[in-house]
């Protein structure tokens, strides 16, 4: 009797004691397809295009000014490590084209992880840091982010896509050309000559770094593939103010040509790029805000940019981020307010030529501190680092624009893995 029951007992444990073998067996190889299925996953690649907008000149400089508004200032604690510096980003390598200041044409390629620098020039960021800072976050896996970006650039000439067929002269130009005294066939063929240069370097340097994309990011295994998994698109300042090719932007309907282009270059990008159903992203003129830019020209603009995601070919794969509302009235009134305070300052320079550096110096120091209260100063200081229509050169405007075009994609159809 005892016997059974020793045996049974033994008999009792070792089923235990398989049983646990056997799952502990079953979770290494569950754990194993996992990894396994982790790093088989495509490498997501995002492409970042447009003009000054998208190359950045928000300047590092202008960071802290997220901190004081609780709408921004959880970014702001994503956008610095520990050591208070800018962020880095370990799971996003970026390639980047077309953003050494001044240098338009300029075709030198940055590299590395993303951090901020990757604006223009190497002090600054575009929506690319916020971007990348944001979808490592949701995604939690390998990203690449190619982002070619030119100041300056129109989108009826420079970035002119192949299907809208090439560019020709208005009425109003050849008028405005004959005034001036300048050979139309000679401006004609210029324009030739310049039509879609940008979008085919665009183009090319995808193409390029697609090609070999483990020079950019060096964990990179070929067999596991890459996904195009979106574009952005954030550019219009040239072609909103070139009153020559939109001759009736204060009229509705006056920058239609731009809706028409910017459709052509949505389906000429996702053909030349073999990805037919790629997410494409269009961030919406905001330069002045909700309130002073819903009037024409702008509010004409923003509807010629908004008109291609009405299309039904490109329901539930293009995506309008409307960057109107991550507008700072507050920091475009000082920034207008110093501008009034500059052109005093020049008048009155004008006056007396033979003021000395230091006499200039100290009026200006005087009529700052008539102008604004320190407070309001330091606020300037801290948050205004460029002009207008580069959003100010501000980080708590453009920071959150890049969060917003990243967020953007989760809510359209993912594009096929290659």
């Amino acid at each position: 009797m005892k016997t059974r029951t020793k045996n049974a007992t033994v008999v009792f444990c070792g089923g235990w004691f398989r049983s646990l073998m056997i799952g502990a067996c079953l979770l290494t190889t569950m754990f194993a397809a996992n990894a396994l299925t982790a790093a088989d996953k495509p490498l997501k690649v995002f492409i970042l295009a447009g003009q000054s907008n998208m190359q950045g000149h928000a300047s590092i400089s202008t960071f802290d000014s997220l901190a004081g508004d609780p709408k921004t200032a959880p970014l702001l604690k994503e956008m610095r490590g520990p050591d208070g510096k800018p962020a880095v980003c370990e799971k996003v390598w970026i390639s980047s084209i077309g953003c050494l200041g001044d240098a338009y044409t300029d075709l030198t390629e940055k590299t590395g992880k993303l951090t901020a620098g990757f604006g223009a020039p190497d002090n600054k960021i575009g929506p690319e840091f916020t971007f990348g800072l944001t979808m490592e976050k949701k995604l939690g896996e390998p990203i690449l982010i190619i982002k070619t970006a030119w100041g300056g650039r129109s989108l009826h000439t420079d970035f002119r896509p192949p299907s809208a067929g090439p560019e020709t002269p208005n009425d109003f130009m050849r008028d405005q050309w004959k005034k001036r005294g300048l050979d139309a066939k000679a401006e004609s063929e210029k324009m030739l000559k310049n039509g879609g240069v940008f979008y085919r370097h665009m183009i090319e340097h995808v193409q390029k770094v697609l090609k070999e994309i483990k020079r950019v990011v060096p964990d990179y295994d070929p067999k596991q593939g890459y996904e195009l998994a979106g574009f952005v698109w954030f550019q219009g300042f040239n072609d909103l103010v070139d009153g020559w090719t939109y001759p009736n932007q204060m009229k509705p309907g006056g920058y239609d040509e731009y809706g028409k282009l910017l459709g052509h270059l949505i389906r000429d990008v996702r053909k030349d790029l073999s990805a037919p159903q790629m997410p494409f992203v269009i961030g919406v003129m905001g330069i002045d805000g909700v309130q002073k830019g819903n009037k024409p020209p702008q509010l004409h603009f923003r509807q010629a940019q908004a008109a291609p995601a009405s299309l039904p070919e490109f329901q539930g794969n293009v995506k309008l981020v409307d960057t109107a509302p991550f507008w700072d009235d507050d920091l475009d009134a000082l920034q207008e307010r110093m501008q009034k305070l500059n052109d005093k300052l020049d008048r009155e320079a004008k006056k007396d030529p033979n003021a000395t550096p230091e006499k200039k110096q100290a009026a200006r120091r005087k009529a700052i501190a008539e102008a604004f209260t320190p407070e309001e100063w330091k606020r300037f200081q801290g948050g205004v680092s460029n002009g207008g229509y580069h959003y100010l050169g501000a980080a708590k405007i453009l920071a959150p624009i890049g969060k917003a075009f990243a967020e953007s994609f989760t809510e359209m159809k993912p594009a096929q893995s290659r």
